[in-house]
């Protein structure tokens, strides 16, 4: 087998705020024509898909075994299927590790989520801690974000006026983005002027909910130009988990990106991301974590994420050209929407946002309270 795994095509919906006319199935299956039609690609036993692996949350569509309702609009009856009920990044190195061990050679990778189905995230993401200790207070992804905002900005000299520039800018780059989320365009002055969700996180620091659904196919080197004249390849993963418990850990520390980009760096042979990597798609769920994801991947020097935004660091490395989870992604669906970015940049089509000269993209996925878990995956032309 070859060393690299091929994305030979991907497939999306619009963002929207809520797809009240959808169902999951609905969703899907658009993103699973375009697939076909893309690539040809059958579900012939011996050459075409064996597997696939899907991304859904139980929680959030509020049933049980929640690809369970999928798997024929997908290809999954008679064929082996994977839920990935994690941050969907982690979808990518489920499928590298699939393909590069010889198991499978081509994979087809889908995912959906309708954030605007529970009555709220805060009820669903309580639900992640533990219920003894810090479900009965009322804990959340939203409230540990602010604590580890506090900490953060408090480190890194980052202020409401910095965040207010990651929001704008945010959403100015959204709106070259035809498949994003619309929302509505801001100025620093109303973002810095909005209510606070958690203090010290603001209504527009955070993202919005949103519904969503992806498709990707996936196969070994040796096969790729079966299906695609233009393949993106994968050439490296990493991911780390840091400690359950918030107290457990320090909240500025970064040290579960760290460890991920570390891994994900060698298995491509990146020597200094600032260099080798020409365009990166960070998983901010709120304004504070772009500058801090920054410094985890190591291009926004430690402590200096404050300095890093004014210095203009978002546009000299070409960060979120997409407008970045910020502007609205489903929660579990961040890391795989960053990916989709990169693809369509190191395809050279990524319309008016296109960024010249892009070779190797950095795709990052987050999920559980403050950054908990990490995930990297490094992308190619």
């Amino acid at each position: 087998m070859g060393k690299r795994v091929a994305v030979c095509a991907v497939a999306q919906i619009k963002n929207e705020p809520a797809l009240v006319h959808a169902r999951f199935q609905n969703m899907l299956l658009e993103c699973f024509e375009s697939i076909m039609e893309q690539t040809k690609v059958t579900f012939d036993m011996e050459k075409g898909i064996r597997t696939v692996i899907s991304c859904s949350d139980d929680v959030f569509d509020a049933r049980t075994i929640s690809d369970n309702g999928m798997t024929d609009v997908f290809g999954a009856h008679f064929r082996g299927e994977e839920k990935m009920s994690q941050e969907s990044i982690n979808g990518l190195g489920y499928a590298m590790a699939s393909i590069l061990s010889g198991h499978d050679d081509v994979i087809l990778f889908m995912g959906h989520m309708k954030e605007s189905q529970p009555e709220s995230r805060q009820m669903c993401t309580n639900l992640a801690f533990d219920p003894f200790y810090c479900r009965p207070i009322g804990l959340d992804y939203q409230i540990a974000n602010a604590l580890q905002a506090r900490a953060y900005m408090e480190k890194s000299r980052v202020d409401d006026a910095h965040l207010a520039k990651v929001v704008v800018r945010s959403r100015v780059n959204a709106r070259k983005n035809p498949y994003a989320r619309e929302n509505e365009m801001v100025d620093e002055k109303t973002v810095m002027g909005s209510p606070m969700l958690s203090d010290p996180i603001r209504v527009l620091h955070y993202y919005p909910v949103t519904d969503w659904a992806f498709g990707m196919l996936l196969c070994c080197e040796e096969r790729a130009k079966e299906f695609s004249k233009n393949p993106v390849w994968l050439t490296g993963y990493g991911s780390c988990m840091d400690s359950y418990f918030l107290g457990d850990k320090d909240l500025a520390s970064n040290f579960s990106l760290k460890e991920a980009a570390k891994r994900a760096y060698a298995k491509a042979g990146i020597k200094d991301p600032r260099k080798d990597i020409q365009l990166f798609e960070l998983c901010d769920h709120a304004a504070y974590q772009l500058p801090m994801w920054a410094e985890g991947v190591g291009i926004a020097e430690e402590g200096k994420g404050g300095e890093w935004i004014s210095a203009g660091g978002m546009d000299e490395y070409h960060v979120n050209t997409s407008g970045g989870q910020l502007n609205g992604n489903p929660l579990l669906l961040g890391g795989a929407a960053r990916a989709i970015e990169c693809v369509l940049q190191l395809r050279g089509e990524a319309g008016e946002r296109q960024v010249k000269g892009v070779r190797k993209a950095l795709a990052h996925g987050t999920y559980g309270a403050a950054g908990q878990h990490q995930a990297i995956v490094i992308m190619e032309a």
